[in-house]
Order: structure tokens, then C-alpha cells, then sequence
């Protein structure tokens, strides 16, 4: 399997977890509103300080994002792109995002393709700073209760990075065991996720969100994508028995790697290592 040498130390936990409660609702976004503001009032009005979610249409403007790039330095392995901010609205055609806590105050990892106003396909990092909802959008969510993902340096990566940490229980409404997770670099993603199911006894699961990138891509159906970095989304996702009658991940995903190229399609198993992040969250189906 394709593998990256990051520049730190390798933590010896690859998968960092922790064990909420949570509960999959849906809410509005306004137009003319930042978009971190935006996704905070709608996990704060059910009682959740985050979660992650996912946007299956809408339109953003002002909007600013960066795409994956080569590192200038061997600081890192990969890198960001200068900032580009297309003129007029643009609109998404998917994206996920994980709603947490960087530096104290609510703030968001999200991925996503989209059409500029000018025709142009894109896809890549939105920026919570610089970007705006420009048309009023439904959006499914999942909030979580228990834990939230935190910005917190990362040795191995040296990047901040998202990642699961307790949170204190609320009174938020939830109907369901789930974990939260981040997967660390240089394993694949299905036998990851295959695995820590496994080892807990879950048979079933369902995928919400999913914000990562990966070391190129391996789809099921042979295409492959060989720019080595990628941005992410999970478009769909389930654990569920297999062919063996073990657990099997089917994940269908949206990306764009470091030459502007963009693919959509399911992940074969086995051949999909971690760049530098996998965010999810699983909701465990009884």
C-alpha cells in the first residue's frame, strides 16, 4: 500500500476515538450569513456545540478556499494553495463538514466541489472566514453529544489538526450510541474503519461526514487518481456484514487532488491510505 513519511514522530494510537451519544436532524441555513455562523446556530438550536454535516446542494458568495498543494519545505508532506476567492456566487454540488473548537472559539474543516459563477468546476478547503451563504439551503446534520472535535497540534503531521475529545454531556436530545473518529496517516480507510468496528462488535454503521484526505485514490470500479494529495468528502457511507459475513466499509467519496483534477466514486478496500486526516463520525445501528 502507497505510503508518505511525515515529518514527526508516529503516534502510536493510528486511530483517535471517543464514545458520545448523538442524533442525525436537519436545519436551515440563511442566506447573507457566514457560513461558520451559519452551521453554530443550527447544531446550538438542538442543544449540540458540534457535529458534522453534509451539503448536498446550496450556494456561497463571498467565498474564499484553498486546494491541496506540494509542500515548499520538508515541514510538511503535503501542503495548501494561495487563497482564491471566485467573483459572484458559486454553487456546491457536495461537501462535508466537521463542526468543533479551534483556539477556544467554534470553528469548522470543511471539503467540497462546486461551479463557479463563470462555469469552472472546483473543489477543494472552504475558508470559515471568508465565506458566506448566499442563498437560504437545508442541510443534514448529525450533532454529538459527549465529544467534539478540537484543532490541536499534531507531532506526526505537523499541522493542526481536528481531532475527538470528551466534552461534557448536555442535555441535547440524542437516540443513538456513536464515535467519534480520526484516522491517522498511512492506513487505509475501509480497513481501518473495518477493524475498529470489529474489535467493539459492531456489525452496522452508518457514516456522517467525513473531511479527509487521502494518498491518491483507488476506486472500486479500477479508475485511480496519482496525484499523491488529496481533499476529500464522503458522499456516502456504511459498515455493514459482507460477502465473508465480517463487517465491510462501502464509502463513496467526492475529491480534488494537488493538479486541480477532480473524481467522485466508491473507495476500493485495501488501497486507500490516509494523507494526513480522516474526521467521522459513525452511528452505530442495533
Amino acid at each position: 500500500m502507497r505510503q508518505i513519511r511525515q515529518p514527526g514522530p508516529i503516534t502510536p494510537e493510528r486511530i483517535q476515538w471517543v464514545e458520545a451519544r448523538g442524533r442525525a436532524f436537519s436545519f436551515r441555513m440563511e442566506s447573507g450569513m457566514p457560513l461558520l455562523d451559519a452551521a453554530r446556530r443550527g447544531f446550538a438550536a438542538q442543544g449540540f456545540a458540534g457535529g458534522v454535516l453534509s451539503i448536498g446542494a446550496g450556494a456561497l458568495g463571498p467565498f474564499a478556499y484553498v486546494m491541496p498543494a506540494l509542500s515548499k519545505s520538508d515541514a510538511h508532506a503535503a501542503f495548501y494553495s494561495d487563497t482564491f476567492r471566485p467573483k459572484g456566487v458559486s454553487r456546491l454540488e457536495t461537501g462535508t463538514m466537521t463542526l468543533g473548537m479551534r483556539d477556544g472559539a467554534p470553528f469548522f474543516h470543511c471539503h467540497a466541489l462546486w461551479t463557479e459563477a463563470d462555469g469552472r468546476p472546483g473543489g477543494g478547503h472552504i475558508l470559515p472566514e471568508e465565506t458566506v451563504v448566499a442563498e437560504a439551503v437545508e442541510v443534514d446534520a448529525f450533532g454529538l453529544d459527549g465529544a467534539i472535535f478540537a484543532a490541536e497540534p499534531d507531532a506526526e503531521t505537523n499541522f493542526k489538526l481536528f481531532g475527538p475529545i470528551s466534552h461534557g454531556m448536555t442535555s441535547a436530545r440524542t437516540s443513538c450510541r456513536a464515535f467519534a473518529l480520526r484516522l491517522r496517516p498511512n492506513q487505509d480507510v475501509a480497513i481501518a474503519l473495518e477493524g475498529f468496528c470489529r474489535d467493539r462488535g459492531i456489525m452496522r454503521a452508518r457514516i456522517h461526514g467525513g473531511v479527509g484526505s487521502t494518498i491518491g485514490v483507488r476506486f472500486a470500479d479500477g479508475r485511480s487518481v496519482e496525484p499523491f494529495a488529496t481533499e476529500l468528502t464522503v458522499t456516502s457511507g456504511m459498515l455493514a456484514p459482507g460477502a465473508s459475513g465480517g463487517t465491510e466499509a462501502q464509502l463513496d467519496v467526492a475529491l480534488v487532488d494537488y493538479s486541480g483534477g477532480l473524481a467522485k466514486g466508491r473507495l476500493v478496500r485495501g488501497d486507500n491510505p490516509v494523507l494526513m486526516t480522516m474526521e467521522l463520525v459513525l452511528e452505530v445501528i442495533s
